[in-house]
């Protein structure tokens, strides 16, 4: 059978693989916020700052962190590239004036104008962070758990990364980091915000996702294992720079593997066809009557209830909708059945901002993430300065092992979460 060079390219353009690869290293740049323990003694030691200024930084990075309902909201008005965007000039903007300053070539700034660069350069990771999770939550509505733990998680290791990519670049100044957070990332996310989008046909649950996001999460403790390794070899021992750079070469290769899988997939399996994303129920369409939304409604309820039917093939996955939904109407016209219409969104779909306050649900994360959050930021934002005075001279080390760690957790947590959900439901 003859491949078709144009039609194999198209599905790899519109493959949600291809997507979450590519927000796997979206997300590998953007915690922007972990290097903090990097760069406050650099900025300290540069501006002659005490630590109780050092401090009022730390409060305007974690605010520039916190703050991420706006790209929130912007998801729902634009594209996503174009939130990208926004986050690209927030982080560029905000800590390239910053190293401008640092460095000495502008004039030195006052402690709040520092503090607002922080503040938008740290926001930028926010616009990030949504870009990256909104389009794969909506790609994988039925593995949510794992997709966000592993997203998440590249967030948390892109300290390691970067500092490792820093390590190789050898700078003879202390401010390069500064210069790096504000360039590297921009480069990345400039080059990826145009893949990184909602797919079509991103319901259907084919077999070959079980054993994706298990060579994924073997890439994962894979990754952790050896930067753990690289880690410990360049603080035990004295490495020339040409090692360095190998080392580092072979980090890259190791976050640029993922790509295998949505290569893999369209060589390997036919793309899915138009009729498909036909079956899907598009609650947003203008124009419909009360019988036809009625039906869309009543279809949606049959793939709630049915959802082993998303491994089955397009066209048994029809006969099967087709049948089942023929015999809700059929029940219904009898009088058998009443077919109530939804009041709100069930727990895992799309919420607006006033359905979420009105949950249970959302009370508990927003208390959980207030009460518990705040004391991993506070070892993160001081890890510099505790180094410092326990004797150590190089902290990167240090911020290289709260991200492996919370890289672990977060991986783990998605992969947990999604584990008892399944079992209890």
């Amino acid at each position: 059978m003859m491949v078709h060079v144009p039609d194999k390219i198209r599905a790899f353009w519109n493959s949600r693989w291809l997507v979450f690869v590519a927000s796997m290293w979206v997300q590998s740049c953007s915690g922007i916020g972990y290097l903090f323990g990097s760069i406050s003694p650099v900025i300290k030691s540069a501006m002659g700052y005490n630590q109780r200024q050092v401090a009022m930084l730390g409060v305007a990075k974690d605010l520039g962190d916190a703050i991420g309902f706006v790209p929130g909201i912007l998801c729902e008005i634009f594209p996503i590239w174009v939130v990208l965007c926004i986050g690209v000039v927030q982080n560029f903007v905000g800590y390239g004036v910053l190293w401008l300053t640092i460095s000495q070539i502008m004039p030195t700034l006052p402690l709040w104008v520092l503090c607002i660069l922080i503040f938008v350069g740290t926001n930028g990771e926010t616009y990030f962070n949504t870009g990256a999770l909104v389009p794969c939550v909506q790609n994988f509505p039925k593995s949510r758990g794992p997709v966000v733990g592993i997203l998440k998680g590249f967030a948390g290791l892109s300290g390691a990364i970067l500092t490792q990519v820093y390590t190789m670049i050898n700078a003879p100044s202390q401010a390069s980091l500064i210069f790096m957070v504000a360039v590297g990332p921009s480069m990345v996310i400039i080059a990826l915000m145009f893949i990184v989008r909602p797919v079509e046909g991103h319901r259907q649950v084919r077999p070959s996702d079980n054993s994706s996001f298990l060579f994924i999460y073997t890439v994962c403790l894979i990754l952790a294992a050896y930067l753990l390794g690289v880690l410990l070899l360049e603080d035990l021992v004295s490495l020339n720079q040409t090692l360095i750079t190998l080392l580092t070469v072979l980090l890259l290769i190791l976050i640029l593997l993922p790509i295998i899988i949505p290569v893999l997939l369209v060589l390997s399996e036919e793309p899915i066809p138009p009729a498909e994303e036909s079956l899907l129920p598009e609650p947003e369409k203008q124009g419909l009557g009360k019988s036809e939304m009625e039906g869309s409604f009543i279809l949606s309820e049959v793939e709630d209830e049915n959802s082993e039917v998303d491994l089955f093939s397009a066209l048994e996955r029809h006969k099967r909708i087709a049948h089942l939904q023929a015999k809700l109407f059929q029940a219904a016209a009898e009088g058998a059945v009443r077919v109530k219409r939804r009041k709100g969104p069930r727990r895992g779909e799309d919420f607006t901002l006033l359905q979420a306050l009105k949950k249970a649900d959302f009370w508990l994360i927003f208390f959980s993430l207030v009460l518990a959050s705040g004391s991993g930021l506070t070892v993160i934002d001081n890890l510099g300065q505790m180094c410092l005075s326990l004797g150590y001279s190089n902290t990167h080390i240090f911020v290289s092992m709260i991200s492996i760690w919370n890289f672990l957790g977060r991986v783990g947590g998605g992969y947990f979460s999604e584990l008892i959900i399944r079992c209890v439901v």
